[in-house]
């Protein structure tokens, strides 16, 4: 059976909807200047077979419009002025140079659409002035309003769609760095652990293979569950850009739920993780909960990885409208490493920016008692506290 959206009808677009345009315009304007193939003759028939030449020219111009709107808009305006210097039947044929002028004028070339319509007025204006009594001046006057609301819609039209595809732009932008941060968290924390659990493992071994053996193999355990969690998000954060039809990720997003398996690993790294809870914390809005966890994860990144720390206390205070999220170690600061020539990271900025997409703010340095502090204010929207989970 049909989905409702396969069965729904669509419009035609590209040169299908050219060909539409040029198509119908023609059937309309033809119907209306069939007076001159049938009844009194008021021209040869030769005249009338040229007329009706000139007729399927203009219209026939538009199919070109949406790829050379100017030139469409300029052959039809000139055969329409053929047509109506020749032929002793006024038909609807100005109907094509309405229309061109608009998708002149929608396809943003707005000095073009009022050159070509002020030169249709001028030769108009001129044959009026020559005693032509098919046009008097207010009809010349309607005809000037036709041309400005037309050249004005199209304007405008234009407009809208430059603010659609600019905000098409900002959100695609805006999910790319989504993306880059959800990526930076779970690729630099997993293989933050796993560079310290195999260092670790490395250095034992080398010391004393025999009494080493043990903790090597338990270190290398660690090391095997780390690459598995990171394979496991990043797959999960990598599946906004499958195709349509591809599965989607079936494990839970990451949140506070899952704050076990950021200790458990720490721990494994040799951490002493401590998490205190006080207030409401939850259950949280997605967005909150994601960036809560992100902001957790980040920082006991920056722990293993700087600090030389052996003790982290993380601490959530939530009061129902806000969530306060704290993690402080007994850090001495990095160690001096002179093969480290990388780059400064970005971890504190990106948990930041989580931060302030919320509303909250996030702040990172010393802490009184020794060690380094992070400390972030995330806003709960209770609105969205039950919406369903992602997955």
């Amino acid at each position: 059976m049909p989905s409702p959206a396969r069965s729904r009808l669509r419009l035609p677009r590209g040169r299908a909807a050219d060909a539409a345009l040029a198509s119908g315009l023609f059937l309309v304007v033809g119907l209306g200047t069939l007076r001159s193939l049938i009844g009194a003759r008021e021209e040869p028939w030769a005249v009338t077979a040229a007329n009706w030449v000139l007729i399927a020219v203009a219209c026939g111009a538009l199919y070109f419009s949406s790829r050379r709107p100017v030139a469409a808009a300029s052959v039809a305006a000139l055969a329409t002025a053929v047509y109506y210097v020749t032929s002793a039947y006024d038909g609807p044929l100005l109907l094509a140079v309405v229309v061109a002028l608009f998708l002149v004028a929608a396809a943003g070339r707005l000095h073009a659409a009022v050159v070509i319509a002020a030169l249709c007025l001028i030769g108009t204006a001129l044959g009026t002035i020559r005693g032509n009594g098919d046009v008097n001046q207010v009809a010349l006057f309607m005809l000037t309003g036709w041309f400005v609301a037309m050249i004005t819609l199209g304007g405008l039209r234009h407009s809208h769609l430059a603010r659609a595809r600019e905000t098409e732009e900002r959100a695609a932008t805006q999910e790319r760095l989504r993306i880059a941060r959800e990526l930076h968290d779970v690729v630099g924390h997993h293989l933050s652990l796993i560079n310290v659990q195999s260092t670790a493992a490395l250095r034992r071994l080398t010391k004393d293979p025999a009494a080493g053996a043990d903790q090597a193999t338990e270190a290398l355990g660690a090391v095997k569950d780390a690459s598995r969690e990171a394979l496991r998000e990043l797959r999960a954060t990598l599946g906004v850009l499958r195709e349509a039809g591809e599965a989607a990720p079936t494990a839970p997003a990451p949140g506070l739920g899952r704050l076990g398996e950021l200790t458990d690993a720490a721990g494994a790294a040799g951490l002493a993780v401590t998490v205190h809870r006080t207030g409401d914390t939850g259950p949280l809005p997605v967005e909150a909960d994601l960036a809560a966890y992100r902001i957790v994860q980040e920082s006991l990144t920056n722990v293993a990885r700087h600090a030389r720390a052996t003790r982290v206390d993380i601490h959530l205070d939530g009061d129902g409208g806000r969530l306060t999220v704290t993690v402080t170690d007994d850090g001495r600061g990095p160690a001096a490493d002179p093969a480290r020539t990388g780059p400064p990271g970005s971890g504190i900025t990106g948990m930041r920016e989580r931060a302030r997409a919320l509303g909250g703010d996030l702040t990172a340095g010393p802490a009184p008692g020794g060690g380094f502090s992070v400390r972030a204010t995330l806003p709960l929207a209770r609105t969205t506290a039950t919406e369903e989970p992602r997955r």
